[in-house]
């Protein structure tokens, strides 16, 4: 039997302008799998721990990414995975995506990398697909890929990964409150204006070239998000409060990771975004609702090997 021990990270996706199309990986923070290869055919999760997901493989967002990649691998073969989640489901910073990106990161290197990391973000789809509905790409594309990427298009499937300046650090807050990816979508509107629709895509624009050129405070200046954070910061508590006193407190930018609950904070240098961490606790500490706080640097590479 092939084994091999994963670590699947987290990733805060859309960044507030880039709603389905950005994403970026964190380095503190993600689950850890041990995915092996047998003898007897067919695909079976042995093991989870630290939630109540299922076993079943056509249930789990894992076992149809896997499934997926067999599909196309054309070769009879059995996997099993075991899973140690310890990002919690429906907390807005990828835990399905960290699941089925895993889970085809590792087969595809136990089997000799027969697959492109563009072509593992196809199969890891499947399992956001069944997670949400809608086979979207901004968690799992950095998630195998690492650092930030840009989905270019999904039809064809076009990720481009972007450039990662090594002092950013992410500091996000999980309130104990669950907001389903379906539900959360559930609010958004079909049709935008045009006004609003030329902001939008002037911010994207924007945080690419400000990543690509390291430019702090153009990467602040385009952390802005016009047509999906005015409808979904509703279902968060304290949102609009704990991005505010974010920004006073030196972040560059703040918003919604994923779907939410969880707010994000982008920072330049790991003082600030410590800084902003104290600051986000004091205001939740009095709203008598549970959190984490997580603080990470950017992890370029994504999915990687453990001991």
């Amino acid at each position: 039997m092939k084994s091999i021990k994963i670590f699947a990270p987290a990733t805060v996706a859309n960044l507030s302008c880039g709603f389905d199309v950005l994403g970026c990986c964190l380095d503190t923070i993600g689950d850890e799998m041990i995915i092996s290869i047998t003898e007897e055919p067919g695909v079976k999760i042995t093991k989870i721990e630290g939630a109540d997901l299922p076993f079943e493989t056509h249930k789990n967002v894992a076992g149809v990414a896997v499934e997926s990649f067999l599909s196309a691998y054309g070769k009879d073969i059995g996997v099993t995975i075991e899973i140690y989640k310890k990002i919690k489901a429906g907390s807005g910073i990828g835990s399905s995506a960290a699941s089925s990106a895993g889970a085809v990161w590792a087969i595809n290197h136990l089997l000799g990398n027969p697959f492109t990391p563009q072509k593992l973000v196809e199969f890891a789809m499947q399992g956001e697909k069944l997670a949400s509905g809608n086979a979207h790409a901004d968690n799992v594309a950095p998630a195998l890929l690492g650092g930030f990427t840009l989905v270019r298009s999904y039809s064809p499937l076009d990720i481009i990964k972007l450039h990662s300046p090594k002092d950013l650090v992410m500091t996000v807050i999980h309130p104990q409150i669950e907001v389903k990816t379906s539900d959360s979508r559930s609010v958004i509107k079909h049709n935008v204006t045009l006004k609003k629709a030329i902001q939008q895509w002037g911010n994207v624009g924007g945080l690419v070239a400000g990543l690509f050129t390291e430019d702090y405070d153009l990467i602040g200046r385009s952390l802005e998000d016009v047509i999906i954070e005015p409808l979904r910061s509703i279902l968060i508590p304290e949102f609009d409060t704990v991005k505010k006193a974010a920004i006073q407190k030196g972040a560059l930018g703040a918003g919604i990771s994923g779907s939410g609950p969880s707010i994000f904070a982008l920072s330049k240098g790991m003082k600030t975004a410590n800084d902003v961490a104290d600051t986000i606790k004091d205001i939740y500490s009095k709203t008598g609702i549970d959190f984490d706080i997580h603080i990470s640097k950017i992890n370029d590479q994504g999915v990687k090997i453990i001991n």
